[in-house]
């Protein structure tokens, strides 16, 4: 690789803070981010998300700008200046709508684009549908740098594939896609990936078939979903146990072991309406996709519902009942509360007349209050309930003694099926 090679990592979240780390092991990187404090608390040595544990992160740490290897974290947009490969991180969301809002993506491009030079190579990351890049992402970068796409400055895409918390497929250990808007081009963002990623990379022909690729593996996750939370639905009226059905299935080698759940997060729960619109744009409505994206989206309200039918059948008052829930993030012990299908569960059961208690030690309590209006605990209650819900299977929570929070005639539900015979019912 080019001993000139120095990068800037714009959006330093769950996907940007892992790869600038990894990449700052042998380049010089420029980690950019908007949020003081999340800067602030970076320099300090700390990574909140829980992606990268402190060790790690301060072996790579830099306290000023130079051209060995290490991060250098900052708010200041003239600080990248001087890089040459610009990878964008930022995140891809939905609005109310469900409609795909590209708005950080545009704002970033501008940030790129009033420091982009001739030569430079802007990279993006963020998921998204076939087309983004080049048809909304590029003319941004020509409009505010002057510059012009393919002859002064070139782009590429290699999709995250980063799942939250979990530490055994870290980024490193994962096989890269990757693109350029040239075929040259594709050579040095290959090259540059397969320097760190030791799973190995993969060249896709185009940018749109790199895009393509991401947006649909995330797709496929959410209909193979949908389908199991319909079987969970079906075999529930059947009075049937589902986690038990789909035990034995597993027995035959080519059965895939989805599981039911509620699906949020900023990744499967989001990235089908990216493909969806972008279908629609083409004159074509999908249908399972949609359809499976409906089913998912309606799992939360009917967790609630079994929870009160359950509660009503052990004989227990639901209107003005003590619940307890155990977990407000979108996943097991991350603590990212993007998306997540939790805060549904908990607005149908106070519709209920339920009071609801909240212990998450991972979620912030204040991001929780901003996003959802909703009061979180990150200590454990020393009060016992009617009714108990695990939500969420962070580590903390299955060595719990429920008894200790449970009364005498209470109900404990699992919606993770992990809990076995202790829990009165699961998903």
């Amino acid at each position: 690789m080019d001993k000139s090679i120095k990068i800037a990592i714009i959006g330093l979240g769950y996907v940007g803070l892992p790869l600038a780390r990894l990449f700052a092991t042998k380049y010089p990187v420029i980690g950019f981010d908007i949020n003081e404090d999340r800067v602030r608390t970076l320099k300090s040595g700390t990574d909140t998300t829980l992606e990268v544990d402190d060790a790690t992160l301060q072996k790579v740490l830099v306290t000023e700008m130079n051209n060995g290897n290490g991060l250098y974290c900052t708010t200041t947009l003239n600080d990248i200046a001087d890089c040459n490969y610009f990878i964008i991180t930022v995140p891809t969301p939905v609005d109310k709508n469900n409609r795909p809002d590209l708005t950080p993506l545009y704002k970033s491009s501008e940030s790129v684009g009033k420091v982009l030079k001739k030569g430079d190579i802007v990279i993006y990351e963020s998921t998204v549908y076939p087309g983004v890049t080049e048809e909304q992402c590029v003319p941004v970068l020509e409009r505010v740098s002057d510059l012009v796409f393919n002859v002064d400055f070139f782009a590429g895409y290699s999709p995250e594939r980063i799942n939250p918390g979990d530490k055994e497929h870290t980024v490193e250990k994962i096989l890269k896609v990757t693109s350029g808007s040239t075929s040259e081009v594709g050579l040095k963002v290959d090259a540059l990936y397969k320097s760190v990623i030791t799973a190995g990379t993969h060249l896709a022909p185009s940018i749109k078939v790199a895009e393509a690729a991401k947006v649909i593996e995330n797709s496929q996750r959410d209909i193979n979903i949908a389908f199991v939370n319909e079987l969970a639905k079906i075999f529930n009226l059947m009075g049937i146990d589902t986690q038990e059905v789909l035990t034995a299935a597993s027995t035959k080698w080519n059965f895939l072991p989805f599981k039911p759940g509620l699906v949020g997060g900023h990744c499967i729960g989001v990235d089908p309406y990216y493909l969806a619109q972008r279908a629609q744009e083409f004159g074509y409505h999908p249908e399972i996709i949609l359809a499976g994206r409906r089913l998912n989206d309606s799992m939360g309200e009917y967790v609630a519902s079994q929870v009160v039918k359950l509660m009503i059948k052990k004989g227990i008052s639901v209107n003005g009942a003590n619940l307890l829930m155990l977990g407000i993030t979108f996943k097991e012990n991350c603590p990212d509360v993007r998306n997540t299908k939790i805060v549904d569960v908990v607005k149908a059961l106070i519709e209920y007349g339920i009071s609801v208690t909240i212990f998450d030690p991972l979620a912030n309590v204040n991001d929780v209050k901003k996003e959802y209006n909703l009061v979180t605990t990150n200590s454990i209650p020393d009060n016992k309930f009617d009714a108990i819900v695990l939500g969420v299977s962070h580590a903390e929570f299955l060595k719990l003694n429920f008894a200790d929070l449970q009364k005498a005639n209470s109900l404990l539900y699992d919606v993770k099926g992990v809990l076995g015979a202790i829990a009165d019912n699961r998903l």
